[in-house]
């Protein structure tokens, strides 16, 4: 078991640090537990395990990925109450999980990290956190994800709103929305969630546009009993079920690649939202200008619906400023407002996020520094001048077709053949070689060119100058199948004691 940690000595040295208590990193410690190795530590920001799906319990919160897939492999749930499953059931999805493998021991609660550096003497890495503890560690494994700093955006005013405001993220649910005056700023992913939840209960709700959304109809059906029964009794069933979902979803890859088959799915989509929003000025408004699929395609089967209610409005024109009890549009109209709800997402871009994080490797590697000019790692896993250093979700490994779990579970995989692999050559530390990351970004980018995601509009897969970081550019399966083994030849081994021969001749 892994060395608690004490007030009169703040320093534990252990094999590995994890970071975060998600889906990343409850995955990458059940993974050594299954191996025996229990001489680690998962450090959470947070009072309790969850990541995202802890943060986010906001009004209608759910997943966009089918819940038997977006669950472990090896710990399949065969309850399921439905296709998507909310965000109560999958937090208590995390909860069961970190019970059924025994993580608790291993966590430790209120541990931000905010400072990490790699000895090249010692060959170990030096995690603080900001109570003041340290960690020594041979293994360092960031899991803290892409979706766990509020993007709070910088309205000229909005500090001296006197109402509520509130991230999605960062829900009041003692504050009272009844008969409220609501401006909601930001349509995506959160905000198609909570906005229809909400819409019945408020006085008003003005809905603040800047970009138009994909929305596709969610399938709403729940599991009947019997489902449930079977899939118990019969796990394969189970497994056969959640392996349909995968190649159903696989198949979605196809209009982000293919420009063509995307403008098959916009005239589609262009006919639902005619179908659902009754008056035609609003419905053009609610309909994107860009390709399918070049930002995240949403799924709900409420929000078009919502802007048929008398207390709904779109407003398109951008935000001039926020005023004491208003905010105020370029076209010099103020919307009076008691509650002004922020849907306007995560700050995605490692380099902002990471920016008061300093990390340092190998002498003259400064992360900030090696990412001045973008996010880059080896298969979002390893980067050069970091030694046992090990991403979860990292550069260009997001999806925008199917489960993050799968590659979570791809790249645990990973590491743990990297801890192996470390162990056969006698080694102390294994490093990428640039050449090898170099080579390989090279690759993702142009690979990701004439897709869809990068046809022209600005996402949150992108960095200012308009680089995809985020995003894998193509099928899962060929993730797995490029990260199954690891490229050994990839990699420089290096062992301190042949370091000491070599500089004592």
């Amino acid at each position: 078991m892994s060395k608690k940690v004490s007030t009169k000595n703040p320093v534990a040295h252990v094999d590995v640090v994890i970071v975060g208590a998600g889906f990343g990193g409850l995955c990458m410690a059940i993974r050594l537990r299954e191996q025996g190795h229990d001489d680690f530590v998962v450090l959470e920001k947070a009072g309790e395990v969850g990541g995202a799906w802890h943060f986010n319990g906001y009004p209608g919160a759910g997943c966009d990925v089918q819940s038997h897939l977006y669950s472990y492999s090896f710990a399949g749930k065969p309850d399921w109450s439905k296709r998507y499953a909310p965000q109560g059931e999958i937090e208590q999805y995390i909860l069961d999980v970190t019970e059924q493998y025994g993580l608790r021991p291993f966590i430790r609660f209120h541990q931000e990290v905010n400072a990490a550096h790699f000895d090249a003497a010692t060959a170990r890495w030096t995690v603080r956190t900001a109570r003041g503890d340290t960690f020594v560690c041979r293994h360092f494994v960031l899991a803290s994800g892409p979706l766990h700093v509020p993007n709070i955006p910088a309205i000229p005013g909005l500090s001296d709103f006197k109402g509520k405001v509130m991230h999605s993220a960062e829900w009041d649910h003692d504050y009272d929305l009844a008969g409220k005056r609501v401006i909601s700023i930001g349509t995506g992913g959160s905000a198609i969630q909570y906005c229809p939840e909400i819409a019945p209960v408020v006085k008003s709700l003005s809905v603040f546009q800047r970009t138009a959304a994909w929305v596709v109809p969610r399938d709403e059906r729940g599991y009947p009993g019997i489902s449930k029964a079977l899939f118990r009794r019969f796990p394969s069933l189970r497994r056969l079920h959640r392996a349909r979902l995968y190649w159903s979803n696989e198949s979605r890859v196809l209009p982000a690649s293919s420009p063509r088959a995307a403008r098959v799915l916009e005239a589609l989509c262009r006919a639902f939202i005619r179908f659902q929003v009754r008056d035609r000025k609003l419905a053009r408004a609610l309909t994107p200008d860009y390709a399918f699929g070049c930002k995240r395609v949403l799924i709900s089967n409420k929000w078009y619906p919502m802007f048929n209610r008398d207390n709904v409005s779109l407003v398109t024109a951008g935000i001039r400023e926020v005023r004491a009890h208003s905010v105020v549009t370029e076209d010099g109209v103020e919307h009076p407002a008691d509650c002004l709800i922020l849907g306007t997402g995560f700050v995605v871009d490692p380099r902002i996020y990471m920016r008061d994080f300093p990390l340092t490797g190998l002498p003259g590697h400064a992360l900030a520094q090696d990412w001045a000019e973008a996010a880059e790692a080896y298969y979002g896993v390893t980067v050069s001048g970091y030694p046992n250093l090990y991403m979860l979700v990292g550069p260009n490994t997001g999806l925008g077709h199917n489960s993050i779990l799968f590659m979570i579970e791809c790249q645990v995989n990973y590491i743990l053949q990297c801890m192996r692999l470390l162990n056969a050559e006698e080694a102390d530390y294994l490093d990428v070689k640039p050449a090898a990351q170099r080579a390989f970004n090279e690759a993702v980018q142009r690979r990701l060119q004439g897709t869809t995601w990068t046809s022209g509009c600005t996402s949150w897969y992108q960095q200012a100058d308009g680089r995809n970081f985020a995003l894998w550019p193509g099928a899962t399966w060929r993730y797995w199948l490029e990260t199954r083994r690891v490229c050994s030849t990839d990699y420089e081994f290096v062992s301190l004691e042949e370091v000491r021969q070599k500089g004592a001749a």
